[in-house]
């Protein structure tokens, strides 16, 4: 008896857990991807990035099935985004081709991050039903890492210019509908 009461108890609080351990998932995968660019490991670390987005999209899908949404929740998907869609992506580009521009390179790379870092805190206070107000971190970290596979056929500086547009896109003051 007191063995199933403990067992449902368990599974009860796993249940009001899952959307955060999928968003720490993202976290984990931001985090390694990180870690292999540093190693220059530039192709898993691509690869990381986009599965820390399959992450980051089940967990707001399981938050809202299991009706297990909090703000503890909010919090931290913010937390981990910034590391998954702005640190990780800005780091990948930056030992692909930003490098190359010495100051500026690092200038805009530390920008798009404080950018995204800005856009999730606004994104925090607001009360935005079905929209967001600029572009979210999670379609900029994903343009910004798909566009590492056009290295070998871009002029590196067009590169520049992506990463300052996708800065100022997610600040901008336009809404998009969620999807």
């Amino acid at each position: 008896m007191f063995l199933l009461e403990y067992l449902d108890s368990t599974i009860k609080k796993l249940k009001t857990h899952t959307a955060n351990i999928l968003t720490l998932v993202n976290l984990s995968l931001g985090g390694f991807s990180i870690m292999f660019a540093l190693k220059n490991e530039l192709n898993l670390s691509l690869l990381l990035i986009f599965l820390a987005a399959l992450a980051d999209r089940f967990d707001g899908m399981v938050a809202r099935k299991f009706n297990i949404e909090s703000e503890l929740g909010k919090q931290l998907d913010s937390m981990c985004d910034i590391i998954s869609f702005g640190v990780a992506p800005a780091v990948l580009l930056y030992l692909g081709v930003l490098q190359e521009f010495g100051a500026p390179g690092m200038f805009f790379t530390v920008f798009y991050i404080g950018c995204g870092a800005f856009r999730l805190a606004k994104f925090n206070i607001s009360d935005n039903k079905g929209f967001f107000i600029g572009l979210p971190i999670t379609a900029a970290g994903c343009l910004l890492t798909l566009s590492y596979l056009a290295i070998p056929y871009i002029a590196p500086h067009y590169f520049i210019y992506l990463i300052i547009a996708l800065s100022f896109l997610m600040v901008g003051t336009f809404k998009l509908k969620k999807v």
